[in-house]
């Protein structure tokens, strides 16, 4: 066995390697960023080596940076992670000609089946089913639209070495197709150094299923069930969850053998993942494969017991896998959302910053997380938008939601914003509980974006009693202050209004045991909890069942988010709010004229120039963050006055870029 090894990785899957690695009694070297230099995996490796400035193309994507560090601390083996290099084939082959061992598959195999032209061909010449296709590498966005029209609308553009949602669009005519292909040619540029790109039909009403294989160098080669990946947002995935409520054993038996007959074809050593499409009526057609650790391979963990990262590493050593394809379990439900920094409320959109707050759900019970951040620490713009992943466990997939549901409730995050929220509301969709929903899913059920109007709240009442009672924790603590100087003695209200989306909620309160009994209407609350300001997690009873929610203090307002909902509800005497009644409403700036960075990120592009009239929905910008590129277009027909910002610039979120008369 290994006594060293080094991960040629950042964030959250190099802390869960590090992890793995010392339950084995294995030293680690972690290899990083100037920007990364205070990660959270810095400090938790047995050695750290500075590999050179924040962007990747000068750090983390350089081999020789890497290998030099291997040959400094000496590491005899390197674990990939995902992304990056992990299914680089130059990296690997690069590895073992200096001795250094790849924690992964062969050279050979990485670049059979890392390329997803030449992987499906050899899908199709294993036996295994596969979409129809163009295989071979587009030249220009010309010959994408002439390929497309042959194939039938809709096509699906990827780029070959792609990964992660990026290099991938679906185009619907020609127009998208043109612009789709530029895009991705653009993107796999940026993020494989790899800009071929291929098209392939895309299936109506799909369901993205895969199959985790692992295999070891003696001829032993296992599939550990599926994975349902559908809950996707531009093609980047959301929830995963472990097994898939579609499938039936005999689907599940006969994806994994082809994944099984795939793998053997190609000499597969390591765990990798065979992804399918599959059809409403369970036929399945091969996507392509990943030769390397997925992100949510944590949900396979938990259903197997078996830890993937540590037999990647015995394999690499030359190991036999311990267990044979009967020996693997399928035990309860597992599900994961990735927490990510961007802003569900305005589009989806990066958010970069400082975690002023980062308090994730305790661990255990069935819940974990995985992450590589820390509280105070910063999300950078130079990376992709990953925080945390929430991973839940339980005995059937109703547990296993309510789990989820509770620890989305629990985890606390502030100084930038999350999709959280969004997760929440996902996790209480019907068509997600009853498991009827395809990778089209969110941009049916959320076509315009996603607000707090989407998730109507079961007792919005139960809000304005929490807010209510936290009013007079506040008041409870000015009263101690008050009865400190004689005189200054102060009446506490019993009746209140809280004014709540522009609804007014009269509340009576009355002092219980532990707590207060608030009524509104007919319907009582007795809330019982130790809270006390500062404690952005509000733990308590109501009415004798246990809630979690956050809550906090903002100006006159108190902020609460419950299960994908915020609201920020002032309480208020009666008077009070009857004079609120009264006052006029403030309306907002008008800023129809000015395009605005909806993000922080980097200006690529200004697609327009001064004194050019543009219609709606023409490309106006391209902002570049966390790795993507963001296309800005015009909302209606304008006539651009003024370029205020030029490409090059970092921007800032409500930067100003265009001006319009």
């Amino acid at each position: 066995m290994f006594k060293k090894i080094l991960i040629a990785n950042r964030g959250e899957i190099a802390c869960r390697v590090i992890k793995t690695a010392r339950k084995m009694g294995i030293a680690t070297v972690a290899v990083h960023s100037e920007a990364d230099k205070d990660a959270l995996f810095v400090d938790m490796a047995d050695e750290a080596v500075c590999i050179g400035p924040a962007p990747s193309k000068e750090s983390y994507l350089v081999i020789d940076k890497i290998i030099a560090a291997c040959k400094q601390t000496g590491a005899e083996a390197v674990h990939p992670g995902y992304g990056f290099l992990s299914e680089n084939e130059a990296f690997s082959r690069r590895l073992e000609e200096e001795g250094i061992v790849f924690i992964g598959p062969k050279h050979y195999s990485v670049a059979k089946m890392g390329d997803k032209i030449e992987s499906k061909k050899l899908a199709m010449e294993a036996g295994v089913n596969t979409i129809p296709g163009y295989n071979d590498a587009i030249a220009g966005p010309d010959e994408a639209v002439e390929i497309a029209r042959k194939i039938g609308y809709p096509v699906m553009i990827k780029a070959s070495a792609g990964g992660g949602g990026k290099g991938l669009r679906v185009a619907f005519n020609d127009k998208e197709a043109h612009e789709g292909f530029s895009s991705c040619v653009n993107e796999a540029r940026n993020s494989f150094g790899d800009d071929r790109v291929f098209i392939e039909k895309f299936v109506v009403e799909p369901r993205h299923i895969e199959i985790q294989i692992l295999a070891d160098a003696h001829g032993n080669t296992l599939y550990l069930h599926e994975r349902e990946c559908s809950i996707q947002r531009r093609h980047q995935k959301v929830i995963e969850e472990a097994p898939s409520p579609f499938l039936d054993p005999a689907t599940r038996k006969a994806m994994g053998e082809q994944a099984v007959a795939l793998a053997k074809a190609v000499n597969y050593q390591s765990a990798g993942t065979v992804e399918f499409v599959v059809g409403a009526d369970k036929s399945f057609y091969f996507l392509e494969m990943n030769t390397r650790l997925q992100v949510e391979h944590p949900v396979t963990e938990n259903i197997t017991g078996i830890d993937l990262v540590e037999q990647m590493i015995r394999v690499a050593a030359g190991e036999k896998l311990s267990f044979g394809q009967a020996d693997i379990k399928l035990d309860g439900w597992s599900m994961e959302c990735r927490i990510n920094a961007e802003d569900p409320f305005r589009g989806f959109l990066p958010s970069t910053g400082r975690l002023v707050k980062f308090q994730p759900p305790e661990e255990g019970n069935g819940v974990r997380v995985d992450t590589g951040v820390y509280d105070g620490g910063e999300i950078s713009m130079y990376y992709d938008s990953m925080i945390a992943k929430l991973i839940v466990h339980g005995a059937t997939r109703e547990q296993a939601i309510e789990r989820m549901r509770d620890a989305l409730n629990a985890f606390v995050i502030r100084g930038i914003s999350s999709n959280i929220p969004f997760q929440a509301a996902l996790l209480q969709h019907p068509r997600f509980c009853s498991g009827n929903f395809n990778t089209g899913f969110i941009a049916e059920e959320y076509p315009q974006g996603f607000d707090a109007s989407m998730v109507p709240h079961d007792d919005p009442v139960l809000l304005a009693a929490v807010a209510t009672f936290a009013r007079l924790r506040y008041i409870e603590r000015a009263v101690q202050i008050d009865g400190q100087l004689a005189g200054h003695g102060r009446k506490v209200a019993t009746d209140w209004v809280v004014v709540m989306s522009g609804k007014h909620y009269p509340i009576s309160a009355r002092p219980i045991a532990g707590g207060v009994a608030l009524t509104h209407a007919d319907k009582t609350y007795e809330i019982v909890s130790d809270w006390r300001f500062g404690d952005l997690l509000f733990k308590g009873t109501v009415n004798g069942r246990p809630v979690c929610l956050q809550l906090e203090r903002r100006g006159l307002r108190y902020l609460i988010s419950h299960f994908g909902l915020q609201v920020a509800p002032m309480v208020m005497t009666v008077n009070a709010a009857r004079l609120l009644s009264l006052m006029p409403e403030k309306l907002p700036p008008d800023l129809s004229k000015f395009l605005l960075s909806p993000m922080p990120g980097l200006l690529r592009e200004v697609s327009v120039v001064e004194g050019q009239e543009v219609k709606t929905g023409e490309k106006l910008a391209v902002i570049e963050a966390m790795k993507m590129e963001n296309v800005l277009k015009a909302d209606n027909d304008v006539k651009v006055k003024k370029i205020v910002a030029k490409p090059g610039a970092s921007l800032s979120v409500d930067e100003v870029i265009i001006e319009f008369e």
